[in-house]
């Protein structure tokens, strides 16, 4: 993420940018409690929402849809948090019971401070959200027989032509019933932010699919091999190259409006600054531990070494990179075939469908 073009947060009618902690262009806001990588820059008190924050006796409510995993995160270490911004605000913030859902009521007797205490929750729910594992993701199914065929054929071949390299292993193949384009990851903890998720899909399919796409088929070319990081004597992941034989990159821009709109929203984290189409092919993620149970079903979000945000608090065990050097030196221009463009699932993570792939909690028809 550019400091330059930061990515911006949108909550109700104000926006926030989001910088990366500790970069040189960051603005932090006044409040400790606040994420230090969110800065406010529309402020007016003429947009504060007369739908959300409604008039009472006794002065004015609010009320928010917050799954319970991100109480803690507002309630903070002895309530100081919570404590902290009832203050600053003079307002009191109503969460339910430990092991209980329910909306969180923020209730004051002036509508800014309402106002005010209510965006500064919200924030504080969309950096939780970046700490959480991430449940589902937004993908485009690679179905086709022959590719899938391909894959196969390529496990087979590497696996032959390469043997005794280190760290090589039929676990660490991809599934080809699983192969896919991944535009990026969600974390959606209850009904309601499933409901958001599918809705805002489907608001992108009508304001910028259908217009972008216009009726055409979308064909991709997978191509060739390349690697996540610079060594390709240590890799974790090997990838097979997208490209566009009729010269049209609509799919990419597709991915990249989708992935600022839900990131916009607060439901994706966006690590680069475009989305990078590609097809993971061999991943050491897929690794399988001594039990045979695989430590995580999918490399998405984690395409670097960092995999600290996949799995939450817990400490993953370390990677075992893999050689590539002499699968790039033989297979480097593998073709596995061309393929039209048929779906993009909203994918649950840690699922398998009847047809084999991720089951779908949505699906756009692209053709």
């Amino acid at each position: 993420m550019e400091v330059l073009q930061p990515t911006i947060i949108c909550i109700g009618n104000r926006r926030y940018r989001k910088y990366p902690i500790g970069s040189p262009g960051e603005v932090k806001v006044a409040h400790d409690e606040l994420p230090e990588d969110y800065s406010e820059y529309m402020d007016d008190d003429d947009d504060i929402d007369n739908n959300i924050i409604v008039a009472t006796e006794t002065g004015f409510e609010t009320s928010l849809d917050v799954a319970s995993e991100y109480f803690k995160y507002i309630i903070g270490k002895k309530g100081d948090t919570r404590n902290r911004i009832e203050m600053d605000t003079r307002t009191q913030i109503r969460i339910p019971r430990r092991g209980q859902e329910g909306k969180i009521v923020i209730v004051g007797r002036d509508k800014k401070g309402v106002n005010s205490a209510r965006t500064r929750v919200e924030l504080l729910v969309i950096s939780a959200r970046q700490k959480q594992p991430f449940t589902h993701f937004l993908s485009i199914p690679i179905t086709d027989e022959n590719i899938q065929v391909k894959i196969d054929d390529f496990k087979t071949d590497v696996l032959r032509e390469c043997f005794g390299d280190r760290g090589h292993d039929p676990s660490i193949f991809q599934n080809p019933l699983k192969l896919h384009l991944t535009i990026g990851t969600l974390v959606l903890l209850n009904d309601l932010e499933i409901e958001s998720a599918v809705k805002l899909l489907h608001q992108c399919h009508e304001d910028v699919i259908k217009p972008l796409l216009r009726d055409q088929p979308i064909r991709c070319h997978f191509v060739g091999l390349e690697y996540m990081n610079d060594d390709p004597g240590a890799v974790d992941v090997l990838y097979i190259k997208v490209t566009f034989p009729d010269d049209n990159d609509v799919l990419e821009i597709i991915c990249n409006q989708l992935a600022e709109k839900f990131m916009s929203a607060g439901l994706m984290q966006k690590d680069y600054d475009r989305v990078k189409l590609h097809a993971t092919v061999m991943n050491t993620l897929f690794r399988k531990e001594p039990s045979g149970v695989v430590r995580a079903s999918e490399q998405y979000q984690s395409q670097v070494r960092n995999t600290s945000r996949s799995e939450g608090s817990q400490r993953s065990a370390p990677r075992e990179s893999f050689d590539a050097r002499q699968i790039l030196r033989k297979f480097g221009n593998y073709d596995f075939g061309l393929y039209n463009v048929k779906e993009l699932h909203l994918s649950q993570r840690y699922s398998t469908g009847s047809n084999g792939y991720y089951s779908a909690t949505e699906i756009l028809n692209l053709c």
